[in-house]
């Protein structure tokens, strides 16, 4: 892939989803232009308990995510934990409540709207131990080695340069630090005319990548440990995002883990 189309499909990510932090939430292409997520609706989520939903700011749950990241993440109390394409910020209220007083959630995302969002629920909630900075995960804001733990829900597909996007990833993690994600991945080769569907890419589905694509791209970087388990269960939402398309046959939720090597023992 070319600069060019990397630049437009960031272009068409962001616009796409300043539009759905404007609207309150849900980013498939069959609901993303009407009024179904109206203020004060509550959005399903998936993977979450209704104690952990009803545990954040009125209006972080946005319903653009795929699983619960913090499932296989195991957070600890003390812990620096960076959210990738945070969103309203939903994930990281639920991690700054794991990790206290002592640790630290930075959440980012390239689109203003959503960091917008994300720190007016941050000021409401009251996060002390929650920052939002604006930035792309192929270039992200922070210094080498500086998180615990990189979360995420369901973004990484949405990147036009997975490789970069993963290199950043395991720069930015300490040694012996863990990657925890949940995404859409494929599970056999997409067409040519989904793959090139914006509206499927910018809600998550032409831009995933097959699952040994995404393992080969991890063990290449460095990441030890990896385990990537599909999440069957998710063809049931995943079905209604576009109905008219069999993308079921194509696309999975799953998790993601990985490990960056601890320093060698002196």
């Amino acid at each position: 892939m070319d600069d060019s189309k990397r630049n437009a499909i960031r272009h068409a990510v962001v616009r796409h989803y300043g539009k759905v932090a404007t609207a309150g939430g849900c980013c498939r292409p069959t609901c993303c232009n009407t009024n179904s997520t109206a203020a004060g609706q509550q959005i399903p989520l998936t993977g979450y308990s209704e104690e952990e939903a009803a545990a954040v700011p009125s209006g972080a749950n946005m319903g653009l995510g795929c699983g619960n990241p913090q499932a296989i993440a195991k957070l600890k109390s003390g812990e620096i934990v960076l959210d990738l394409g945070c969103g309203g910020g939903f994930d990281c209220f639920l991690a700054a409540r794991q990790v206290g007083d002592t640790g630290r959630v930075i959440g980012v995302d390239m689109t203003p709207e959503m960091l917008e969002k994300a720190r007016t629920h941050a000021q409401k909630g009251d996060y002390p131990n929650v920052e939002f900075r604006l930035g792309e995960m192929e270039n992200l804001p922070l210094a080498d080695a500086s998180v615990d733990v990189i979360i995420s829900n369901c973004a990484l597909n949405l990147s036009p340069d997975k490789p970069r996007a993963i290199a950043e990833a395991f720069r930015v993690l300490k040694p012996g630090g863990r990657l925890a994600i949940t995404d859409i991945v494929a599970i056999a080769e997409m067409p040519e005319e989904m793959r090139e569907d914006m509206a499927l890419y910018t809600g998550c589905v032409a831009g995933a990548p097959l699952i040994s694509e995404i393992a080969a791209l991890l063990q290449a970087t460095g990441f030890v440990v990896v385990c990537i388990t599909p999440l069957e269960e998710s063809h049931q939402f995943i079905k209604d995002w576009e109905p008219a398309k069999p993308i079921t046959s194509y696309v999975v939720a799953a998790t993601i883990a990985a490990h960056k090597p601890p320093l060698p023992a002196r």
